[in-house]
């Protein structure tokens, strides 16, 4: 896995503009405009006007057809009888355009603007082929980086042996975060990092250890930028992807490079004793398996596989929880484990280093979890 770890006492995190070289660095953005509540109007203060009966006479009187309130009747009725003009009805027009605009939320792959008219704050969501970022920019690592990186976290996780360091990933405005299991497993207390600065208290609100995904709820947080959740059905190998985290507390650290691989069999612990134990080893990344071998030490009796994309992104202790972008600025994954060059015990943390073989969950998986992880379970 790729967040970071240290013994209580052994160095102190670092903080600030030194430690972050895209923070602050980008304006905030917004990444679909926000419709208007229709509002439907009062009724008529009057009763609409009555056809004219016919005069004793015999003269038949003509109806109206056509006429609205911006083209009146030219030829009024004869006689000396003059029909009222009547008041214009709007509610029917504007029922149209209510169902218009959610239509075309709808259409557009995208559940922003239906979010906002009904006022939830859900998950902003959309197929692959809707970009983030300008489709003239799609592909862009500096326009990717400049949408994306207000929307992703460091998350700081106090052990009672010591500190763990990872990334998250923000998927609602009020504060909600996606991160992995193994950053925040054991945890005393957790403490969240904006690009933006602010710090937060979060709690733990559940947990899928046979995912490695858990989520977070700021204390106190509104206003957040949160990521466009993708489609991981639609990566193909080849892609340009971005990955975002805080390797070794290097908040908004942006790396980039292709999809190696799909569908690779990653195996990881789901104790939390082995856990600590592997992350207090010195080597400072998580251990793991595929393909019958074990990576960055011993995962243990107890572990959990899941399908994972890989990716030559550079990946390092601290990318954990972070997400994986594709071209057009959306999230199709979540870091959550890299290979290290040195996985011996003995050796130091500043040993290790990304050799080009990263996996990430797919963010598919990640939506399909989501109504679990936020009822509160902790498997």
């Amino acid at each position: 896995m790729t967040e970071s770890f240290r013994r209580s006492g052994e160095y102190e995190n670092p903080q600030g503009p030194q430690g972050d070289a895209y923070q602050g660095a980008y304006p905030q953005q917004q990444h679909a405009s926000s419709p208007v509540n229709p509002e439907w109007p009062p009724p008529p203060t009057h009763q609409p006007a009555q056809q004219p009966s016919a005069p004793e006479d015999g003269t038949a009187v003509l109806p109206t057809v056509g006429l609205d309130a911006e083209h009146p009747a030219e030829h009024p009725a004869e006689h000396g009888t003059h029909s009222a003009p009547k008041k214009r009805t709007r509610g029917p027009i504007v029922l149209l355009a209510a169902v218009a605009i959610v239509a075309a939320a709808v259409g557009g792959g995208t559940a922003y603007a239906f979010q906002e008219l009904t006022g939830k704050n859900n998950v902003v969501s959309s197929s692959t082929t809707t970009s983030v970022v300008p489709s003239s920019k799609k592909g862009d690592v500096a326009s990717i980086a400049a949408a994306v990186s207000p929307s992703v976290v460091e998350v700081n996780a106090t052990l009672s042996n010591g500190t763990s360091t990872g990334s998250g990933v923000v998927i609602t405005s009020d504060g909600e975060i996606v991160t992995n299991n193994h950053v925040i497993s054991g945890a005393q207390s957790v403490k969240v990092s904006t690009s933006d600065g602010k710090s937060y208290t979060a709690k733990v609100v559940g947990t899928d250890s046979s995912k490695d995904l858990a989520l977070l709820k700021l204390e106190g947080a509104s206003g957040l930028h949160p990521a466009t959740l993708g489609n991981s059905d639609g990566v193909q190998v080849g892609d340009t992807v971005v990955a975002i985290g805080s390797p070794e507390g290097l908040t908004g650290t942006v790396t980039s490079g292709i999809v190696s691989a799909l569908n690779r069999d990653v195996t990881v612990s789901t104790d939390e004793g082995q856990q600590q134990e592997q992350q207090g080893g010195g080597s400072g990344q998580w251990p793991f398996s595929f393909g019958g071998q074990q990576f960055n030490g011993d995962t243990g009796s107890s572990t959990t596989t899941y399908k994972a994309i890989q990716t030559d992104a550079s990946l390092n202790p601290g990318n954990s929880g972070g997400a994986l972008i594709d071209a057009g600025g959306n999230i199709v994954g979540i870091n959550s484990a890299m290979y290290s060059a040195s996985s011996d015990s003995s050796s130091s943390s500043s040993d290790a280093g990304s050799v080009g073989l990263g996996f990430a969950i797919p963010i598919n998986t990640v939506k399909s979890d989501l109504a679990k992880l936020r009822s509160g379970s902790t498997s």
